[in-house]
């Protein structure tokens, strides 16, 4: 079955268009900080703790914070049920998105101590890591840890021959190619640069090229969604001293 239709592609969208996103800041009251990300069907959940003490001791770095990151895909997140217990691939992303996270992350301003950082996929669509990524940069900016920049991510990929940007899932499995990156616009730097898959050169600079112009709108959304949490805290906080 074709997946890419005159330039529209199975959900609709056209080539360069992103999916549907939806980024809430500060929804769990018991975390330090957290954030909600809905992007087409993919829905993450994400939960900082921290910085606080590192037990056992003997693990804490004396010259910065050690973040610790766990990503785990629900058992009710995909068509057949998965098992609760991690994968190999929830290890692996786990790391994954701690690497492209720390660039960002002022650790040497907590040394001796962690930032737990959790993210729970409740539905998975596809690009569960880039979104994963997004959910946990703000819920770290939510906790009011220092970073440099938000870390923002998105995937483009190649699809039918075409390149396109925000492959859902059955994009991802039936393409040629998928390429997530992660980057801190502010800054201008990558975080994040992996591919699957076959792209000449060509279309792999075109490919880099519109990821990045995806986390750019993406970024964005992330800083929208920040100013309303902060708006409601100053109104909260203004009520409460009236």
């Amino acid at each position: 079955m074709p997946l890419v239709v005159e330039g529209k592609r199975v959900d609709g969208r056209g080539l360069e268009e992103l999916r549907p996103i939806k980024i809430e800041s500060g929804i769990l009251e018991n975390a330090d900080g957290s954030a909600y990300v809905e992007q087409g069907m993919t829905k993450i959940l994400a939960a900082v703790y921290g910085p606080k003490e590192l037990h056992p001791r003997h693990l804490a770095d004396p010259q910065r914070a050690l973040l610790r990151c766990r990503y785990h895909m629900a058992p009710f997140s995909t068509e057949e049920r998965r098992s609760p217990a991690p994968s190999r691939r929830d290890i692996e992303l786990s790391k994954v998105i701690r690497n492209a996270l720390e660039p960002a992350i002022f650790l040497e301003e907590y040394p001796r101590s962690t930032i737990d950082l959790f993210i729970e996929v409740l539905q998975s669509d596809g690009g569960t890591r880039c979104a994963g990524i997004v959910a946990a940069s703000v819920a770290l900016a939510d906790a009011g840890i220092p970073m440099r920049d938000l870390v923002s991510a998105c995937a483009a990929g190649k699809v039918d021959g075409f390149i396109v940007l925000d492959l859902c899932y059955i994009e991802d499995q039936e393409g040629e190619a998928d390429m997530p990156v992660a980057y801190m616009p502010k800054l201008g730097q990558i975080t994040l640069l992996q591919m699957d898959g076959l792209m000449t050169r060509e279309e792999f600079d075109r490919a880099l090229k519109l990821a990045i112009k995806g986390c750019e709108q993406i970024y964005e959304v992330q800083r929208e969604a920040l100013k309303k949490r902060y708006e409601a805290i100053e109104r909260l906080v203004g009520g409460g001293g009236t």
